[in-house]
């Protein structure tokens, strides 16, 4: 098993910031796939960005590309999401996910209990 655990989340400010992290157990995480999603009230749960184990390469939906970005840090074995100039629409439960193998953007194996954000107008 591996466990993941989000911080990070709260009150921001419409233009404002926030910075998301997920901390990972057990081995490290530049060897797992990760992504980030979230889910409003009454909305399907939505792809927000993504980071390859290995290569490192980045992925992110369009509604957030140029706001947010995905990184990783594998001495701490921790992957950050920094959200930059917050909309009100970006209010949502985030879940961090993650997997050991290759998979598509929807497709984890296990995941974050999740960090609740609220961007006031």
């Amino acid at each position: 098993q591996v466990q993941l655990v989000e911080s990070g989340g709260g009150l921001g400010q419409s233009g404002g910031s926030l910075r998301l992290s997920c901390a990972a157990s057990a081995r490290a995480i530049s060897t797992y796939g990760v992504g980030w999603l979230r889910q409003a009230p009454g909305n399907e749960r939505e792809f927000i960005a993504a980071i390859s184990w290995g290569s490192g390469t980045t992925h992110y939906a369009n509604s957030v590309k140029g706001r947010f970005t995905i990184s990783r840090d594998s001495a701490k074995n921790t992957v950050y999401l920094q959200m930059n100039s917050l909309k009100p629409e970006d209010t949502a439960a985030y879940y961090c996910a993650a997997r050991g193998r290759p998979g598509g953007l929807y497709d984890y194996d296990y995941w974050g209990q999740g960090t609740q954000v609220t961007v006031s107008s």
